[in-house]
């Protein structure tokens, strides 16, 4: 039977395991925050872009390009960005879920984050590619997944 002073050595070791996974989930909740902030102020900017491929898209006449006409729906890319670890509350849990409903046979996925590669390996889905990056992605690492 453990004595009283290492039954309190357990319970002040138990408090500072939790006061450490609180701070990391308020700076998970901090980045996570700032990231929301990085992504309403480049909506304008998305929705300006969209009605411009619109625009191009309705004025092309005669040519023709890929990117410009819809495709025929046969098979689709999907790419999944998550984060690499579990401290941003349901973000990875939601986001997956809704990965999770796209038809398996008709999809490609390309992963960016290790929860969505995870996520796709253990649901045996058609990976194209997979990618990583750090808490602030850069250019480069964004370009590499554009050219898939």
């Amino acid at each position: 039977m453990p004595s009283t002073r290492d039954i309190r050595r357990r319970i002040k070791s138990v408090k500072n395991t939790a006061q450490i996974t609180k701070a990391m989930q308020m700076v998970a909740a901090s980045k996570m925050r700032r990231a929301q902030q990085a992504a309403l102020a480049g909506r304008p900017y998305a929705e300006l872009m969209n009605k411009v491929l619109a625009e191009v898209s309705a004025g092309a006449g005669e040519f023709s390009h890929p990117l410009i006409h819809e495709g025929s729906g046969e098979k689709r890319a999907l790419i999944v960005i998550s984060s690499d670890k579990g401290l941003c509350g349901g973000l990875n849990s939601n986001l997956l879920r809704e990965a999770g409903k796209a038809p398996k046979d008709s999809t490609v996925f390309i992963s960016a984050g290790r929860k969505a590669s995870q996520f796709l390996a253990r649901t045996k889905r058609d990976l194209a590619a997979e990618f990583s990056y750090k808490d602030a992605p850069q250019f480069a690492e964004a370009r590499a997944i554009s050219k898939m």
